[in-house]
C-alpha cells in the first residue's frame, strides 16, 4: 500500500507550510532512539522523515525516506549532506535486518488500519533482532478517512484505540517497551499515541482484509523466525502441502500467499523458541485472546490451526481434528496435525486433505 493520491497531493502541495508547522516538534522520539540503539547495530532510519528535523538529532550515518518529491526537495536544501531517499513504508527499500533502529513519527496515520499489519511487518524485516523503534500515531477509531477541517484538507487519517493498536503491534514481532496517550488541548488534536517497541526475534503476521483462510501456527521455531517465514526448515510438510492443495502457488512466500489467495498466517504465541514445551499456559491464554480479537476485526472466513497439541493447550484437552465447536471472532475454526517433520503419523497426503478441508469451509 503507497501514500493514496489525495493526501500525496496535500503534502506535495503544501510542504513548506507543513514543515514550518512541525518544526522541533517530536525530537524526544529521535532522542529516545538514539540512546536505545546499539552503537554497531547500523544506521537509523526516520520513516517519512519531511524536512529532516529528525534527521538531525539522529546519529550522523542515519537515513531517511520520504513518498512526497516537495519535502525531498527542502530537506535537501536543508541538509545537503544527509542521506534521504523517496520510497514508501509498505516497501522498504533495505536489506534484511539491515537497520539498527527507526523512528516512525505519525507516518502510519495514512495507512489504512487493516493494511497496517502488513505495513509493520516490513519494518520488521528490515530492522535487526533487538533494535528499538519509536512509534506515533494518533487516538481515537476510524479508519483511513478523509480530513474536512483544519489546515490540510484533505489527507486521509486512521486514528487507532490503544488495545486495539497494541494487538496490532505485539502481532507484528515486536516487544511493547512502553506505551503512552497523550491528551492535547488543541481543538482539533487528537490525542498522541507514543510507543517503544524492540524488534523480537519472531515472525510478523501476514494478515489483512479479505481472508479466506487465516492459518495459525503454535509459535515459531528459531529457524523459521531467521528465515522470515513460517514452518521453513526443510522438513516441515506445510508448504508442500499447501502447495498440493492449492492453497498457495509460490513456495515459502506468506506475503505472496495473501496478497494472491487470501492465505493469512499468525501464531498463537509469537515468541519463538526451539521446543514448544517451552511455552507456558499463560502464554497461551494471552495468544488466544490476541488471535480471537484479530478474527474479529478482520473476519477469516475460517481459521486453521496447525497442530492438535496448540489448541489442546489452549482450548479443548480433549480436542480431535477436524472443525471445532468454538469459533474465533465469529471464524470457525479447523484443527489439522502438526506438519512438523517430527509428526511421523501425518503423512504429506493426509495433510493436504486437512488443508484441503479447511479452505473449502464448514458448509
Amino acid at each position: 500500500m503507497s501514500l493514496d493520491r489525495e493526501t500525496r497531493a496535500v503534502y506535495e502541495a503544501k510542504a513548506g507550510t507543513w514543515t514550518a508547522a512541525r518544526e522541533g516538534k517530536s525530537l524526544e522520539r529521535a532522542d529516545t532512539l538514539t540512546r536505545r540503539m546499539s552503537a554497531d547495530a547500523g544506521p537509523a532510519l526516520d520513516l517519512g522523515c519531511g524536512l529532516g528535523s529528525l534527521m538531525e538529532a539522529l546519529p550522523s550515518d542515519a537515513v531517511g525516506l520520504e513518498p512526497a518529491t516537495a519535502m525531498l526537495e527542502l530537506l535537501r536544501e536543508r541538509l545537503p549532506e544527509s542521506l534521504a531517499i523517496q520510497g514508501e513504508a509498505a516497501a522498504l527499500p533495505f536489506r534484511r535486518e539491515s537497520l539498527g533502529g527507526a523512528v516512525v513519527n505519525a507516518v502510519y496515520v495514512h495507512i489504512d488500519r487493516p493494511a497496517l499489519p502488513m505495513v509493520l511487518a516490513e519494518l520488521h524485516r528490515t530492522v535487526s533482532v533487538g533494535a528499538p523503534v519509536e512509534l506515533g500515531l494518533f487516538g481515537g477509531d476510524q479508519d483511513l478517512t478523509s480530513m474536512t477541517t483544519g489546515d490540510f484538507v484533505g489527507r486521509k487519517l486512521a486514528l487507532w484505540q490503544d488495545d486495539h493498536l497494541l494487538d496490532v503491534v505485539v502481532g507484528a514481532g515486536f516487544d511493547i517497551v512502553e506505551h503512552s496517550r497523550t491528551e492535547r488541548e488543541t481543538t482539533g488534536h487528537w490525542p498522541y499515541l507514543q510507543t517503544s517497541l524492540t524488534r523480537l526475534r519472531s515472525l510478523p503476521d501476514t494478515v489483512g482484509p479479505g481472508m479466506r483462510l487465516l492459518v495459525c501456527g503454535l509459535n515459531p521455531s528459531l529457524h523459521a523466525a531467521d528465515m522470515g517465514v513460517g514452518f521453513g526448515r526443510g522438513g516441515n510438510r506445510f508448504w508442500p502441502a499447501a502447495l498440493a492443495a492449492g492453497l498457495v502457488s509460490v513456495d515459502r512466500d506468506a506475503a505472496h500467499a495473501l496478497t494472491e489467495h487470501g492465505v493469512g498466517m499468525t501464531d498463537l504465541v509469537k515468541r519463538a523458541t526451539t521446543r514448544a514445551d517451552e511455552l507456558d499456559n499463560a502464554e497461551y491464554a494471552e495468544g488466544l485472546g490476541r488471535i480471537d480479537r484479530l478474527c474479529g476485526w478482520l473476519r477469516p472466513e475460517a481459521v486453521c490451526m496447525v497442530g492438535l497439541s496448540g489448541w489442546r493447550a489452549a482450548v479443548d484437552k480433549k480436542a480431535a481434528t477436524g472443525w471445532q465447536a468454538r469459533e474465533l471472532g465469529g471464524s470457525p475454526v479447523y484443527v489439522m496435525p502438526s506438519t512438523s517433520g517430527l509428526n511421523a503419523h501425518a503423512q504429506l497426503p493426509v495433510l493436504t486433505d486437512h488443508l484441503r478441508t479447511a479452505m473449502a469451509g464448514p458448509g
